[in-house]
């Protein structure tokens, strides 16, 4: 790939999704791209760049923009967060809103559904008692793609043996040509949306539990700070923000603080009273 066209994607992909690849990410391009080029049955990346230039294709750009932001996930993806919800932010949580008895969880960029998945079935199995609960899970990704795939909930072999205990499979899933298929009502049970981070979230209401997992790191550090400024405000004094064990609120904003009763990347408003 040359420079020319290096450059030329990486401000379209900054200007249309946010995306910041930094220096030397070719391989990243050529490997989401080419595949991409030759489904349009176009030569390869220069000639997609040269149909992007035109600016008459907006199918085409939206293409370009899913192919680079579709990003990895497993079920129970990093297991430790998982068991940290399991053991103390929804036990907090079955206290602070016993009055109300709702509970709101988001699963930004969710991707292709296993994250979403994984919390469902961690509350089914775990917490019984919130069946008498409104309990909402919204699930949203910037790709439209990897949403239809998270709600049709078929996944390969493969997929599914990667994180997701046996016992969990025989029971929320049922075997189909494909692979495995999550029970509709597992589907039924989530709010699949299609969100940019960048766009405006006021209409979405406040969470209890966000998990913006492997996110932030894609941004540069403007827009992880507008990000991150973005979720404060979806969220009440007791809520908890989930990050990637790679990301930090930790000098990019005053409005959050790590919450050290769990040792994986859980940060809490500033606001909020550290218990005692």
């Amino acid at each position: 790939m040359n420079p020319v066209d290096y450059d030329y994607l990486c401000e379209f992909l900054l200007k249309s999704s946010g995306l910041s690849l930094g220096a030397n990410k070719e391989y990243l391009l050529e490997a989401r791209l080419i595949p991409l080029a030759q489904s349009w049955s176009l030569g390869g990346v220069e000639e997609l760049v040269s149909v992007l230039q035109l600016g008459g294709d907006a199918r085409l750009a939206f293409a370009v923009t899913e192919a680079m932001t579709t990003n990895e996930t497993s079920f129970f993806r990093d297991k430790n967060p998982f068991d940290e919800m399991r053991n103390i932010l929804i036990p907090s949580l079955l206290s602070s809103q016993d009055s109300q008895k709702k509970l709101r969880i988001w699963c930004a960029a969710c991707s292709t559904g296993q994250e979403p998945y994984s919390i469902l079935m961690l509350l089914k199995e775990s917490f019984p008692e919130l069946a008498n609960w409104d309990v909402q899970i919204v699930a949203t990704d910037l790709s439209q793609e990897a949403l239809d795939k998270a709600n049709a909930g078929i996944y390969s072999q493969f997929e599914v043996q990667r994180g997701l205990p046996i016992q969990l499979l025989m029971s929320y899933f049922e075997q189909v040509e494909q692979g495995w298929k999550i029970k509709i009502e597992m589907s039924r049970a989530i709010s699949w949306r299609p969100v940019n981070l960048l766009d405006d979230l006021s209409h979405f209401g406040k969470f209890d539990i966000i998990f913006c997992r492997n996110v932030l790191i894609y941004f540069d550090q403007d827009k992880k700070l507008e990000i991150m400024e973005r979720l404060s405000r979806q969220m009440h004094q007791d809520s908890f923000l989930l990050l990637g064990a790679a990301e930090t609120a930790l000098g990019l904003s005053d409005r959050f603080r790590r919450f050290t009763e769990c040792s994986s990347a859980v940060y809490v408003p500033t606001s909020r009273v550290p218990a005692t």
